[in-house]
């Protein structure tokens, strides 16, 4: 059940790079290819490379966006920059935070709920600070990127989880409380500055439209994750993690058949092979969306009609009223979706 919760995140952060844009039945392909592709690329980062990642930041988070960024370049028509129906109302803003606070609440055992005892403990406390300090950086970094100094909504919603992403593959390692507040602090206005500034530029410039926004929240976040998790394997030492170290690597301490203790790889060689896992992933996931972007283009794949682009009124019975001026907003809150 576990594993499904990480595969089912990493399909629900890819759809968020494609929501609107993409039919009921191009979502099904989609999701059946990159469960092979998540599923392959994880093996190859635990069972052949022996990486660690605990809260599976890389092989879900960062595989996940990448993978449906690239879906979404692949299908990008100028006719999504020019639909009126993409946004939100007041009531889905609010609607919208009840998922970002559950996210928020359920992150310190996303993160640990793969290990166990000591390792758990300190990835518990590691995503709650780095998520505290995030929601105080986001706030403040909101604020102050708006030239009347409001708090803007999508961060709010978005960029506060950011920190919960970025500690993902270390949080199981002994980085102090420092640490983890220096991650969230960085991933936070990462993020934030993401929304503001990168989102559009990437629409406008490289034709690469993001619904959801999640090479903010899960993509540049997934990849900090990867580097925080080199840098801290190529510090690690048993005076610093104890017995957690060979649980943690299981590489640096493997044992020979006769059962005396090999010296294994060192602290920087494992930390090599945490940024080669990144890398893997990344590459994997850009071909493969590409790949499975250029499949969903087939006729056979049908997407919606430029006038059905974030309309959900062509597959859903959706209410004519029941909100105040409900008929005066977009039908399609596709901004708001994944924090549900």
């Amino acid at each position: 059940m576990m594993s499904a919760d990480f595969v089912a995140a990493a399909v629900l952060i890819s759809f968020g790079a494609v929501l609107g844009k993409t039919s009921p039945l191009q979502l099904l392909v989609m999701t059946l290819i990159e469960v092979v592709l998540q599923q392959l690329n994880e093996y190859i980062g635990v069972h052949e490379l022996k990486v660690s990642d605990v809260g599976e930041s890389m092989f879900v988070h960062a595989f996940g966006a990448y993978f449906g960024l690239a879906v979404a370049r692949v299908l990008y028509s100028d006719k999504v920059e020019e639909s009126n129906k993409e946004g939100s109302i007041y009531h889905s803003d609010l609607f919208s935070m009840i998922g970002t606070i559950f996210l928020w609440i359920f992150w310190p055992s996303f993160n640990g709920g793969a290990a166990t005892g000591d390792e758990q403990h300190r990835a518990v406390i590691n995503t709650l600070f780095s998520l505290t300090a995030c929601t105080f950086i986001t706030f403040a970094v909101s604020s102050i990127l708006h030239k009347r100094g409001k708090f803007e909504m999508v961060h709010i919603q978005n960029a506060t989880l950011a920190g919960g992403v970025a500690v993902g593959t270390c949080a199981n390692m002994p980085m102090g409380l420092w640490g983890a507040l220096v991650i969230g602090t960085v991933a936070g206005i990462l993020s934030t500055v993401g929304f503001k500034y990168l989102t559009p530029f990437l629409a406008s410039k490289a034709k690469l439209h993001d619904t959801c926004g999640v090479n903010n929240l899960h993509g540049m976040p997934g990849i900090l994750a990867g580097l925080a998790g080199a840098v801290m394997a190529a510090l690690a030492t048993a005076d610093d993690y104890g017995p957690s170290l060979q649980e943690i690597f299981p590489a640096r301490g493997e044992e020979s058949k006769n059962g005396t203790a090999s010296s294994g790889r060192s602290a920087s060689v494992q930390g090599g092979y945490q940024m080669l896992a990144l890398i893997i992933t990344l590459a994997i996931a850009i071909v493969g969306g590409a790949l499975t972007g250029l499949i969903l283009k087939l006729s056979v794949f049908d997407g919606p009609d430029d006038d059905d682009l974030f309309d959900d009124g062509k597959h859903w019975e959706v209410a004519d009223d029941g909100f105040d001026g409900c008929d005066k907003q977009p039908i399609n809150d596709a901004n708001n979706m994944t924090n549900m």
